[in-house]
């Protein structure tokens, strides 16, 4: 007779699956105080080559969850990323910046195992956090007041673990993605290729660190792997035999044009994926979510597949925090999905149509699109075709009448260094904190000063979204108060590019909307409390202080 799973006990969420979406989700609700259980299938981190790069936004995310101290340990800076024909010609030139809009470098190349055991380490230091090993969900069982998630162990012992939410981070395949009542859209963009990671035991100088050979003949990607690795990933020709291409002698043969042999470079890991385009319709059954892979699949052309996952968690973290404490309404977790879905949608487009200049394989084809490259100086923001910006779709945000949001709304917020009246100097989200910030143009102020008389209804919104007010003023300047000095000169002429006087910032870093007076400061806490779904703001009135 089997045995009666046995209840472990209440969780605010229970994560499914355990990669670095996963991981970065269970941070994030962690560091929050929620009771957070964690269901992996592995008994240890994924084996095989998946992401190499991250970029400054993910960056940003990641230093939230606690981890840039790290950053040394896992990633090395890439600079450039050429593709070339053939013939060596340069078609493209990407050249990355060492401090992007989110204040880290653009381009971060890693190897995803490395990242995952810091990020393992981080949560083993929250002792809210319980990740379950070689233990799989078999069982999702929603009602109105949360979820019964049955799980069984490696000794096929099973249990159920009682959540308020449940958030599918579990791959492609997703379990929990299976158990909601949603469509897929695919693109029908796919290819298989081999990824080979590969320890060279020689020094050797890479020049450019990141290339793409567009060769008809066969496709072929070479970047860093992060420190001390190589990364080659070859596309799967129609010659090519299924079985065979998935082999050590395979990849041998292939890296061999690199100079690369079983002498001087180590076959750490190899696979073959194949590259889909497609997206969930919808991300949110209920008390179900997805996030990641579960949600979304594209090409790795532009680097986005983990980075979108990420993206995914910090969306999500922020908007369950505010749910389970009551303080917003459980609707709001909709906006998770207006949101990320219109911005992955852009990302997975966006990889197509790099993917299809890449893996064309048609001679004439290849000619013309090399003529048109080369013709345009390989200069990316002339050679390809104008790409809007990666912009979050309608939600919580500072929004029309027709509920489109009104720029700069649903785009990254910039970072940069600042220091504050004691003298701590960082990044702002360091010395700022995380959570939402009101932050203010103290230039626009005369006189230097700007004070808020809140009323206690309104002291206790703010405490309740953890909103902080941040004036910023011109490196130099006298600081005072809770202003920071803009040290990068980067703050300041983004709220005046923006026409904003008082600029609301949410705490995964998009910028929820604006003012262009502090005196209408009372209508933008209005506007927030709305698309959080809170009650009205009260009133408050701003003064200028001598």
């Amino acid at each position: 007779m089997e045995e009666r799973p046995k209840n472990t006990g209440d969780y605010d969420v229970a994560v499914v699956g355990f990669g670095p979406v996963g991981q970065v989700l269970a941070i994030l609700l962690g560091q929050q105080g929620h009771r957070v259980a964690v269901v992996e299938r592995y008994e240890g981190i994924y084996p095989k080559p998946r992401a190499v790069v991250f970029d400054d936004e993910i960056a940003r995310v990641l230093a939230s969850a606690g981890i840039a101290d790290r950053f040394v340990d896992v990633r090395d800076v890439a600079s450039d990323y050429e593709w070339r024909n053939v013939a060596g010609e340069t078609l493209l030139r990407f050249d990355f910046s060492d401090r992007g809009d989110s204040g880290w470098p653009e381009s971060n190349m890693v190897t995803q195992p490395r990242l995952e055991d810091v990020l393992c380490q981080r949560v083993a230091a929250l002792p809210n956090v319980t990740v379950f090993r070689s233990t799989e969900a078999v069982q999702l069982q929603p009602d109105d007041a949360g979820v019964d998630v049955t799980v069984c162990d490696s000794l096929l012992k099973r249990k159920i673990l009682r959540a308020a939410y449940v958030v599918g981070c579990d791959g492609a395949n997703s379990f929990v993605r299976q158990r909601m009542n949603t469509a897929v859209t695919d693109l029908g963009f796919f290819h298989d290729w081999l990824i080979c990671d590969v320890l060279p035991r020689e020094q050797r100088c890479w020049s450019p660190t990141n290339l793409q050979l567009c060769d008809p003949a066969r496709p072929t990607t070479m970047v860093s792997g992060g420190p001390g690795r190589r990364r080659w990933e070859f596309m799967r020709m129609p010659g090519d035999i299924a079985e065979e291409f998935d082999s050590d002698e395979t990849a041998w043969r292939l890296l061999a044009a690199s100079g690369i042999t079983p002498e001087n470079a180590t076959l750490e890991k190899r696979a073959v994926y194949t590259f889909h385009a497609r997206w969930v319709d919808d991300w949110r059954d209920g008390r179900l979510l997805i996030a990641g892979d579960a949600a979304h699949l594209m090409p790795p052309f532009r680097g986005q597949g983990m980075c979108s996952g990420i993206r995914d968690a910090a969306n999500l973290a922020w908007k369950l925090d505010l749910a389970l404490r009551d303080v917003a309404a459980p609707d709001l977790l909709d906006t998770y999905v207006t949101e990320r879905s219109a911005h992955v949608q852009h990302a997975i487009q966006m990889s197509v149509e790099l993917g299809k200049v890449i893996c064309e394989t048609d001679p004439e084809k290849v000619a013309q699109r090399d003529a048109h490259l080369i013709g345009a100086g390989a200069r990316p923001e002339t050679a390809l075709p104008p790409v809007p910006p990666a912009a979050l779709g309608p939600g919580a945000l500072q929004s029309d009448d027709a509920g489109k949001p009104l720029a700069p709304a649903g785009q990254v917020a910039v970072q940069g260094r600042v220091r504050s009246a004691n003298g701590a100097d960082g990044l702002f989200d360091d010395v700022a904190g995380v959570g939402f910030r009101l932050l203010v143009d103290g230039e626009r102020l005369p006189n230097s000063g700007l004070s808020l008389e809140l009323s206690a209804e309104h002291a206790r919104l703010l405490s309740d979204i953890d909103a902080r007010i941040v004036p910023a003023v011109r490196a130099g300047a006298d600081v005072r108060g809770d202003a920071v000095e803009d040290l990068d000169g980067v703050l300041l002429p983004f709220l005046r590019s923006a026409g904003h006087a008082v600029q609301a910032i949410r705490p995964d870093g998009y910028v929820f909307g604006g003012v262009s007076d502090v005196a209408e400061l009372p209508r933008l806490l209005t506007q927030l409390a709305a698309a959080l779904r809170l009650a009205p703001a009260p009133s408050v009135v701003a003064k200028r202080t001598r």
